[in-house]
């Protein structure tokens, strides 16, 4: 079978729902701004700047080696996939080049051909299931000749052998790659699969194996070293971050790697050049990066595959001789793209419940920080109209509750945000008078939001959780979690300590409920930090980033 190369023009697709292009009335919505690390804050104008994701942290250490060997010194700036494709498509990357996962999207479009100047691949890595060593024993899939395909790992999802952990696949190419897997696999017919081609029962049947969502894979890795064995036993992510995962130490017990016989999917880390005058520059770190020492260290640290097919071969014994197989083909049809994206949000992911714990306490009057709320609401609530605000708001079939708090909590709001008609296929749909209706009632709740008195955030917390556990024993085939969001430290009701008490005494099903907990303003970094541990969460920080930026990130975990 020929190797194709639709699958990485098609996973990068995906990065259309990655792109904050829209605007709210005359206004566009906030963008947070890749981070920057110290040494790119201190670079100077001869030094190369590189833009590049956050799962290419582990090669920062090149920095020093490509200096040193070419006279370059290079400085990384990391962002999320969202934030930086969009700063090089508007052309504020404020960098020299650019490193993805893929550069498919980029290039597919005149405004990203002008902006990429010149492209070198650097490595690769294909998409795997790492599946507990136990259960691939159990359930017969250890044999070295076993050629398990997309339809038998959708078909274990379905029985319940399969619970996996994935990145949303509306918001990251690893998982938007393994449901277009499936997609291919089941049509038979991937090449010219078209939006109303698609197998709908085939995703319904492998996302019943969908127990673990997240966003970052680093979030991901850590529930899923405490849960696996019991809420999961597989984690669905890039080779190589599969096999760092099993040299760490930090799992109960390793992964075996299954490639799916009739093709993967494979991220080749294209470096970009965006602006011209430091071509040399460029060119240098490129062959540097290419050179027999650079791809060895890569693949070493990294355990990402050499691109040159002669240093893989002296590295047989380092990766999976299986790993790359045949480059799976997928249709580059961006109707096909958009339609899945949208139906899985819609319609086959396990709908979403969550709590929204709002301060409306005194401090929220200043700094305009009442009105970045209420702002953030609006968006979630379908005032963005952009392809990341199709991320970020609310979805058919979800329920949400804002708990309203400062001295105590006081008021619950809820909302249920109706369920669409199913078409042939995926197709992208307009929203129905019903769900327009519903997102006009949260939006009026957020601007009849008052601020006054102090701050009771551990009870309002403790008080929605319990209210999760009831919901969640009435309706249990939600996805549920809690946002807990504050600008100032808690200062009546619970303390720490007694929060802490009182939420370890909860049902365990309930504290299996994730709370993410929004840093704002004035509130305690530290003590955030230690509940989001506790509570399987994480901290979402605020105070550098805009308000709906990080609600957007939130969005993504749910």
């Amino acid at each position: 079978m020929k190797r194709r190369t639709w699958g990485g023009l098609l996973a990068a697709l995906s990065l259309l729902t990655l792109v904050a292009c829209g605007k709210r009335a005359a206004e566009t919505p906030p963008a947070a701004s890749p981070a920057t690390t110290a040494a790119q804050a201190q670079a100077g104008p001869e030094t190369l700047t590189v833009l590049a994701t956050s799962d290419l942290r582990d090669l920062e250490p090149l920095a020093p080696l490509i200096q040193q060997a070419t006279g370059v010194k290079v400085a990384f700036k990391f962002g999320g996939t969202m934030e930086s494709t969009e700063a090089v498509l508007s052309g504020n990357a404020k960098a020299d080049a650019a490193w993805f996962a893929n550069a498919k999207y980029l290039l597919s479009s005149p405004n990203g051909q002008a902006k990429v100047k010149l492209q070198e691949k650097i490595m690769l890595s294909p998409i795997a299931v790492g599946v507990s060593e136990s259960d691939a024993r159990k359930n017969g899939w250890d044999k070295p000749d076993l050629k398990l395909t997309w339809k038998d790992i959708a078909a274990a999802a379905k029985a319940g052998k399969l619970r996996y952990a994935l990145s949303n696949p509306a918001t990251s190419n690893q998982g938007f790659m393994a449901l277009m897997g499936v997609v291919a696999a089941a049509s038979g017919k991937s090449e010219a699969l078209a939006a109303e081609d698609v197998d709908r029962q085939a995703i319904a049947d492998f996302l019943k194996g969908y127990k673990l969502p997240g966003d970052n894979s680093s979030y991901l890795s850590e529930q899923f070293a405490l849960q696996q064995g019991t809420k999961v036993n597989a984690f669905i992510n890039y080779e190589s971050w599969l096999l760092s995962l099993n040299a760490s130490g930090k799992l109960r017990e390793k992964l075996l790697l299954i490639y799916p016989h009739e093709g993967v999917s494979t991220a080749d880390y294209p470096l970009m050049l965006l602006n011209d005058a430091r071509r040399a520059d460029y060119l240098k770190v490129v062959e540097y990066l290419k050179g027999d020492a650079a791809q060895t260290w890569q693949a070493r640290q990294t355990l990402r595959r050499p691109i040159r097919p002669e240093v893989a071969a002296k590295l047989e014994d380092l990766l999976p001789r299986q790993g790359l197989q045949v480059e799976l083909p997928f249709s580059p049809d961006r109707a096909l793209a958009d339609g899945l994206i949208a139906a899985y949000l819609n319609e086959f992911r396990t709908p979403i419940a969550s709590t929204f714990v709002l301060d409306t306490s005194g401090s929220m009057s200043g700094g305009g920080r009442r009105q970045q709320l209420v702002d953030a609401i609006q968006y979630m609530a379908g005032a963005d109209a952009s392809l990341t605000g199709r991320i970020a708001r609310l979805n058919n079939r979800e329920r949400i509750w804002l708990q309203l708090f400062s001295d105590k909590p006081y008021e619950r709001l809820s909302f249920e945000v109706p369920s669409a008609a199913r078409s042939k296929g995926v197709k992208e749909q307009a929203d129905s008078d019903a769900k327009q209706q519903v997102l006009a009632q949260v939006r009026d709740a957020a601007d009849a939001l008052n601020m006054s008195g102090s701050t009771a955030l551990y009870d309002a917390v403790f008080v929605s959780l319990e209210h999760m556990l009831a919901e969640r024993k009435a309706h249990p085939n939600y996805q549920y979690s809690v946002v807990a969001f504050t600008d100032g430290q808690n200062t009546t009701g619970r303390d720490l300590a007694a929060f802490k008490r009182d939420y370890l005494s909860l049902p365990e099903d309930v504290r299996a409920i994730p709370v993410f907990w929004v840093l704002f303003g004035e509130a305690n970094e530290a003590e955030l930090k230690q509940l989001a541990e506790l509570t399987g969460g994480r901290v979402f920080d605020a105070r550098k980033a805009s308000l709906y930026s990080v609600f957007k990130d939130i969005r993504a975990y749910q």
